[in-house]
């Protein structure tokens, strides 16, 4: 059996036992719903952390720029795959006919695609620059093609986790209002 018809046939058989049990359903939903919150709510807090303490403290008493590049290369995959993971998870936790399923889908993806998009694709093109540069960026001048080609990576890579931030927030906050909604309804 395929992944799809997989699937199919798992959401055929939520419906039957939620038709079957309204209440049931309304728990199942608030729970995965709730589910989502605290695992996005704690992958947005590590993300978050990283980019207002961690990342900024290590530039700030590290000897070098490279180490603080160094220390904070080996802390970043670690955000970004929990990303993929949890908004895998967070995909998973909304299943059709939930409450705000639409949002938290998007949100979800959202948070998925701009981790994939740092570690899977800008990641690795700052690992092989890093090789061609050698192990200090600061002894390039500032015109220098291959130092401005790091400056251009660093920003996509900032960007594609703030956009996975956002759309964490957006999933996070869709789930929040689901619980909400499903509450309002008791």
């Amino acid at each position: 059996m395929g992944a799809t018809a997989a699937a199919v046939s798992a959401a055929k058989k939520r419906n039957e036992r939620d038709a079957a049990d309204p209440v049931g359903a309304v728990a199942r939903n608030q729970g995965r719903a709730l589910a989502s919150v605290i695992l996005l709510g704690l992958w947005g807090g590590a993300a978050l952390l990283v980019v207002t303490t961690v990342a900024p403290a290590a530039f700030r008493v590290l000897p070098t720029r490279a180490l603080a590049g160094a220390l904070v290369g080996q802390v970043l995959p670690v955000v970004f795959v929990l990303g993929i993971v949890i908004g895998m998870v967070s995909v998973a936790l909304a299943p059709a006919g939930a409450p705000r399923m639409l949002a938290r889908r998007i949100g979800a993806f959202g948070t998925i695609i701009g981790c994939l998009l740092a570690q899977g694709i800008i990641a690795p093109k700052i690992a092989a620059l890093r090789v061609q540069i050698g192990p200090d960026i600061e002894a390039l001048a500032t015109t220098d093609p291959l130092r401005m080609e790091f400056g251009r990576l660093h920003g996509f890579s900032v960007l594609a986790l703030g956009v996975a931030m956002l759309f964490a927030l957006v999933a996070l906050v869709s789930a929040v209002l689901a619980i909400r909604d499903a509450r309002a309804t008791d």
